[in-house]
């Protein structure tokens, strides 16, 4: 443990920003079909307002996405975590907006459109949004209610 005092709801927010804004990766988990409670790392686009995934239809979290669209994200180590619950909405390939796609390969480095796979896009809405370091952060680690930022 540190022993930094807690951060202020303004100073959580901006530091949450940028975790959304600078990192690639984060770990999904999903439930809702006949294959249970599933947890994968997934690479995703944050566009200010919500994340864009992608991975195998026929997969665990694919199906389990589109079976039940709960889902709950992590971001960062077990000292510096984001936690996302959201919504999940399927998007087809040839839906998405123009030039998501490319921005989606060049944020993440990897493009399902070019695989013979059938992948989905999935554009995953924050519901709620937690973030703390430490204990000491547990309390305050709202920062976003019924998809509003607090503050």
């Amino acid at each position: 443990m540190t022993g930094a005092p807690p951060r202020c709801l303004e100073d959580r927010l901006r530091d949450t920003c940028a975790k959304l804004e600078s990192d690639v990766d984060l770990w999904v988990a999903t439930s809702g079909s006949t294959d249970g409670v599933h947890l994968i790392p997934l690479s995703y686009l944050w566009d200010g307002a919500a994340f864009l995934v992608s991975t195998p239809r026929a997969s665990a979290t694919g199906r389990n996405l589109l079976a039940d669209d709960r889902v709950r994200l992590s971001l960062g180590p077990t000292r510096d975590v984001v936690v996302v619950d959201g919504t999940a909405e399927p998007v087809d390939i040839a839906d998405l907006a123009p030039g998501r796609g490319d921005e989606f390969a060049a944020r993440t480095g990897f493009d399902p459109r070019a695989l013979d796979e059938p992948y989905q896009y999935f554009l995953i809405r924050p519901r709620r949004i937690q973030a703390w370091r430490e204990a000491n952060e547990l309390r305050g680690r709202d920062l976003m209610r019924d998809g509003r930022w607090l503050g």
